[in-house]
């Protein structure tokens, strides 16, 4: 079968011909590239890597040979053995969560990892009650505009996105933010969110950058408010001031999709491709050749600015 393959840590993948997985699997539609691929691909993700050379790719959506159509993930899949970047792959011991009727396969499988990490967070981490004022941290990203139209969707009051790049703040604008802020253009970053939300600060901060950003989320935010931490795209650490944390009673929360338990996993990815068949969830999604796998890997390394989706 004809796969990407990475040869070597720190190379893109090149598209080879190689075995068939054994065992039971799926023929893969579609496999997104992520983030993680790119870290596990450079060796720097503290779950270390596949056996080289070896099949990228954490998740995928795929027909299974009784015709259903499911997204698998987790399991080992692209970080302990052969991923999905290929026209099949094994099941293995990953989760295989059956795909809602009517769904596009492309974009069922955007919303796998990049989805639920923008939904899981309001939805079941630190679920939102109503009337949250929500701030959206690296807003313009696939993930943080899934996190955008979610906060909206289950009740925040006002949501603010932040992000650098405009032409993602403009979408995240149209998809349901209500003010923005140029994170690069802030200056006082501090200020900036709190005048975005009318001098108050916001209640809820969904960070997928950590650093500085992070840190003056913590001091913008209001007494008792909830900071959702998953990811460090602005820096590992983040210099955050105790007594903001202490004197105003701050919850700090981690999220990862990979501490999720199976049956609130399978429950909350089925909402979500839900929405987005209704169209209450939108997500813009480029399908690329698996041929062409390097320079999607090159694209996601640079910031594509739309979810790509490998295809075989």
């Amino acid at each position: 079968m004809r796969a990407a393959l990475i040869r070597e840590l720190g190379a893109a993948p090149e598209t080879a011909v190689i075995d068939e997985p054994g065992g039971d699997g799926i023929d893969v539609l579609a496999a997104p590239v992520n983030p993680i691929d790119l870290a596990v691909s450079r060796g720097i993700l503290a779950a270390g890597h596949p056996e080289l050379p070896y099949v990228p790719g954490c998740e995928a959506v795929g027909r299974t040979a009784d015709g259903k159509v499911v997204w698998i993930f987790g399991g080992g899949l692209g970080l302990a053995r052969n991923g999905a970047m290929g026209e099949r792959a094994s099941i293995g011991s990953s989760f295989a969560i059956e795909v809602p009727d009517g769904a596009d396969p492309a974009l069922a499988a955007a919303l796998g990892i990049a989805g639920l990490a923008g939904w899981l967070p309001f939805a079941w981490r630190a679920p939102l009650h109503g009337g949250e004022n929500v701030l959206v941290l690296g807003a313009t990203g696939s993930v943080g505009l899934v996190a955008v139209q979610s906060a909206r969707l289950l009740g925040a009051a006002r949501v603010v996105a932040a992000g650098r790049s405009p032409e993602g703040l403009e979408r995240a604008a149209s998809l349901g933010a209500d003010a923005t802020i140029r994170l690069d253009e802030a200056g006082d970053l501090v200020a900036a969110i709190k005048e975005a939300f009318g001098g108050d600060g916001p209640s809820y901060v969904f960070d997928p950058l950590w650093g500085a950003p992070a840190a003056a989320a913590v001091e913008a935010a209001v007494p008792r408010a909830t900071i959702v931490n998953l990811g460090q795209s602005a820096g590992a650490t983040s210099e955050l001031a105790s007594a903001a944390v202490r004197f105003k009673s701050l919850s700090l929360l981690g999220h990862t999709n990979f501490a999720v338990p199976a049956d609130e996993l399978a429950d909350h990815y089925q909402r979500l491709v839900g929405h987005a068949i209704a169209g209450d969830i939108r997500l813009d999604v480029e399908q690329v050749p698996l041929a062409e796998v390097a320079s999607a890997w090159q694209r996601q390394a640079e910031g594509a600015g739309t979810k790509l989706v490998v295809v075989p």
